[in-house]
């Protein structure tokens, strides 16, 4: 594990704030990440990565990674455009002007694919489909979250539920001599994505860990019957997509799963110090400089509030990282131009001084800077720049 004085050295000359990726340890956790997956092959989730060179290092690292789970259209796009392949739209597109661009380059021999999760979506491709002349594959994504009475685990992503859902779709595709059904894929966000080792949470952790383990069962058992019933209509699938980073153990039982999703692993944000299962190395970080001394044993930073989307609550918060000990103060948090910390007797900081932080979430702090100063052995090996630094912001 790399200490603040290996870091503050390091980026010693380097004008702050600035964000990193620590290819050590990121290399690291691709190693680890392949060895999760059990043999089978690994979609890059771009959304918790956002950088180019990131992509091409993960996907150069080990035969197991193949291919890229998009956000955009817009984005696939831009990766199609530097070469890669084998895309996958994690999310349903409508924008007709988005929809026809894939079309497009589908047309010219890529390989992309849309999801889709109702017989709207199907109609609305298939329009441009014809239009183009061309056969477009699908993706149809099948929702994973289980319900109790009063409970809801898991997100509100596709209203397929099962396989009387997915069945009209299904139909609707193979009518269309315009359209191919490529693959399936269910996410049980529930599993892969909700941490069961909070500290302090002991009864919380346990109804979760409980409730995960009823979910992969249930996941299993609908993306079973739902590869036998298209097999049953001579309907082969190229792909059939599961799980994610917190969910690799789980899914790579099944069988009749293909390929696992994986992406905020690499980096390993602050979220993901909560997994009874697995721990990733915290490859990615940003630093702030103290410019302020309120008083003893109170640090103050200039900006920091980088705070990751979903519910707003304090596990949204960036995380101070190095020096270790430093506690953000409850009324105030990680602020949008400056950051107090109180810091822990046995650290001194003065004016200058970095703070290292890792955002709770992964590739949303690439939309926070333009370069991650990549770091191996002691020094900058480059500089790879992120989404945000190549001119675009897709989402």
């Amino acid at each position: 594990m790399s200490t603040y004085e290996y870091y503050k050295e390091i980026f010693a000359e380097i004008p702050k704030p600035f964000a990193l990726v620590d290819l050590d340890m990121l290399d690291d956790n691709a190693e680890a990440i392949a060895r999760a997956a059990g043999g089978k092959k690994v979609r890059l989730a771009s959304k918790s990565i956002r950088s180019v060179d990131v992509l091409n290092r993960i996907l150069r690292s080990s035969s197991i990674f193949q291919g890229i789970m998009c956000y955009t259209a817009a984005e696939a796009v831009f990766l199609a455009e530097r070469g890669f392949d084998d895309l996958l739209l994690g999310y349903p597109q409508w924008q007709p002007e988005a929809i026809r661009s894939i079309v497009n380059l589908v047309s010219e021999g890529r390989s992309i694919t849309f999801m889709v999760d109702s017989v709207e979506h199907v109609e609305h491709i298939e329009r441009f489909a014809k239009q183009q002349r061309n056969v477009i594959p699908l993706c149809i994504d099948m929702d994973m979250s289980v319900h109790y009475p009063g409970l809801h685990f898991g997100v509100w992503r596709s209203p397929v539920h099962s396989w009387e859902g997915m069945y009209p779709i299904v139909e609707q595709i193979i009518r269309s001599p315009w359209l191919r059904l490529d693959g399936i894929m269910g996410y049980e966000a529930q599993v892969a994505g909700v941490g069961d080792n909070v500290a302090g949470k002991h009864m919380k952790n346990t109804m979760v860990r409980w409730l995960k383990s009823r979910s992969i069962v249930e996941a299993a058992k609908r993306r079973k019957e739902a590869v036998e019933r298209l097999a049953a209509m001579d309907i082969r699938l190229r792909f059939v997509n599961a799980g994610g980073t917190g969910s690799l153990d789980s899914s790579r039982e099944e069988s009749w799963v293909t390929e696992m999703t994986a992406g905020s692993g690499f980096y390993a944000p602050g979220l993901f110090d909560h997994y009874a299962s697995f721990r990733y190395k915290p490859a990615a970080a940003y630093a702030v400089e103290v410019v302020r001394t309120p008083k003893a044993g109170i640090v103050t930073c200039m900006g920091g509030g980088y705070t990751a989307s979903g519910t707003a609550d304090k596990d949204k918060l960036a995380k101070p990282y190095l020096p270790s000990g430093l506690k953000l103060f409850s009324l105030e948090g990680a602020g949008e131009v400056q950051t107090p910390l109180r810091l822990p007797a046995h650290v001194e900081l003065g004016l200058g001084d970095p703070v290292f932080f890792r955002h709770a979430k992964a590739g949303e702090l690439c939309e926070r800077f333009k370069v991650l100063y990549a770091v191996s052995q002691g020094r900058i090996v480059g500089e790879y720049a992120t989404y945000r630094g190549m001119g675009e912001c897709f989402l």
